[in-house]
């Protein structure tokens, strides 16, 4: 089994509530789970957010569209994470995603597993040694085996925090397989941080998504070169 988990909450110092802004008539959450249910390589998604009270709105939307939700320590990311793993103890490989980026690729998703597995790697992304991929197109996938380590053994607060550094940052320990892309497009933000990430993801759906819901990183990029070349 391989297990998609969405870490997300409420409480961004930069953008508060934003997982639950508006995306074409739906919560931003909403619209990447719509984008990630179309993995053909994931098995199970979960939604991992906390138990602080401001983060029952994004629970309480997940499990009314079908999303299971385990919910943990609000600073302690890891431990969500290993709670969402508890849940599905059958799970080989486990899928790190943020949920504020709406604008996640499937297919891009589901080539790093492929490389993962093609690898034989315990930890594959898409943004080191060296980005290709748009700021907000971010994937990690590694092994149960891996990230139990990280659960198991992290101490540093960045470390919970964030996942999987203690796994990336011991390449003598951990295989660490990368995926890439040609032409680069590293340049690009595509994630939701401030007030005008926002807009321009909802721009990108509103120019795209009624021509073809399942719109990928090509269209996406091939809008963003469009509009700039129409602001010159």
């Amino acid at each position: 089994m391989i297990l998609g988990v969405i870490q997300a909450r409420m409480s961004s110092s930069r953008l508060p509530g934003k997982v639950m802004a508006d995306l074409l008539g739906e919560p931003m959450i909403g619209r990447q789970i719509e984008r990630l249910r179309r993995s053909k390589r994931l098995d199970q998604l979960v939604l991992a957010t906390s138990q602080d009270a401001s983060d029952d709105p994004v629970a309480a939307y997940c499990e009314t569209v079908g999303l299971t939700v385990v919910r943990g320590p609000l600073a302690d990311v890891l431990a969500r994470f290993a709670l969402a793993a508890d849940a599905f103890p059958q799970a080989k490989t486990l899928v790190r995603l943020t949920a504020d980026c709406p604008l996640t690729d499937w297919r891009v998703l589901d080539a790093l597993i492929d490389r993962l597995v093609e690898t034989g790697a315990d930890y594959a992304n898409n943004t080191m040694p060296k980005r290709t991929f748009p700021h907000g197109l971010d994937v990690e996938a590694m092994t149960i085996a891996a990230f139990r380590a990280a659960a198991a053994e992290a101490t540093d607060a960045y470390d919970r925090e964030h996942v999987t550094p203690f796994i990336y940052r011991q390449p003598d320990r951990f295989r660490l397989a990368t995926l890439t892309r040609e032409p680069s497009l590293a340049h690009l933000r595509w994630t939701v941080d401030y007030p005008e990430d926002l807009d321009l993801v909802r721009h990108v759906y509103g120019a795209l998504y009624a021509q073809d819901p399942d719109f990928g990183t090509e269209a996406i990029a091939a809008l963003a070169w469009n509009s700039s070349k129409a602001a010159v």
